[in-house]
């Protein structure tokens, strides 16, 4: 039971074409086809990982609604494509934002297997967002993560949260390490400033660290018994801070040699 690959991408409501209406959203098919690359693989289980009020699991079936962004919608977890359909009642919704944009994304490929999500609350430790991707990556044989997660939200004197200088190193810092596949890196961001700077992936971003670093830890383990070693491929597909937020997408692949 291990981790084989993980797509990181942001979450704003925009990257769904009813909410954008006709403006240009440059951020969505990078995001798409980190997605589709991540189900290439055939995993056994999707995991959709994402900032959350809570930290719980989700299961598949369960929907999120986007009418509070002006268009009566709803998005459902494990739905194939074309998953947007009218927004049921106010009270049936319980996936957050992260989340239902992460089912959004699954449900523009083809991917009808298994999948399960994760909200990750922004109080959550570095140390517990660690155990908690650490166990997610033993939840199946072949465990896929989509991880959602913005970086901060104040780049820009017009961002959400106004300007703060701090901002572009921080996100800096992220996009390097999710790039550069560097699990300790995420690990070391500090949950105070990251919640400062409004970045609401910074948990989400050390569960995939910790599911990571748990398939490391396990290829140690096993090394005497196996034929070939294992490491993980990284790259950054966007890098960018629209709107004064910043946005990255990302794909972990892991390999043999």
């Amino acid at each position: 039971m291990t981790l084989v690959a993980a797509a990181v991408c942001p979450h704003p409501p925009l990257l769904v074409p009813e909410i954008a209406g006709g403006e240009p959203v440059a951020v969505r098919e990078p995001a798409i086809q980190a997605v589709r690359r991540l189900v290439a693989g055939a995993p056994d289980l999707v995991v959709v990982v994402g900032d959350a009020p809570w930290t719980q699991p989700c299961a598949a079936g369960e929907s999120g609604t986007l009418a509070g962004y002006g268009v009566p919608l709803s998005v459902t977890l494990g739905r194939a494509a074309g998953s947007c359909v009218p927004a049921p009642a106010p009270n049936r919704p319980t996936l957050p934002l992260s989340l239902t944009v992460g089912a959004w994304l699954l449900g523009q490929t083809s991917w009808e297997g298994a999948v399960t999500g994760f909200g990750v609350s922004a109080t959550t430790s570095a140390a517990d967002a660690a155990r908690i991707g650490a166990e997610l990556a033993r939840s199946a044989e072949r465990v896929a993560l989509l991880v959602m997660g913005d970086s901060s939200a104040r780049r820009t004197v017009g961002a959400p949260g106004g300007f703060d200088s701090r901002a572009a190193a921080h996100d800096g810092a992220v996009a390097a390490a999710l790039a550069g596949g560097d699990a300790a890196a995420l690990l070391r961001l500090d949950p105070g400033l990251s919640r400062e700077l409004m970045a609401a992936g910074r948990a989400s971003w050390q569960v995939l660290a910790g599911a990571s670093l748990a398939v490391t830890t396990h290829d140690q383990d096993t090394t005497m018994s196996d034929t070939h070693t294992w490491s993980w491929t990284s790259r950054a597909e966007y890098v960018a801070a629209p709107y004064g937020v910043g946005y990255v997408v990302a794909v972990w692949e892991r390999g043999s040699s």
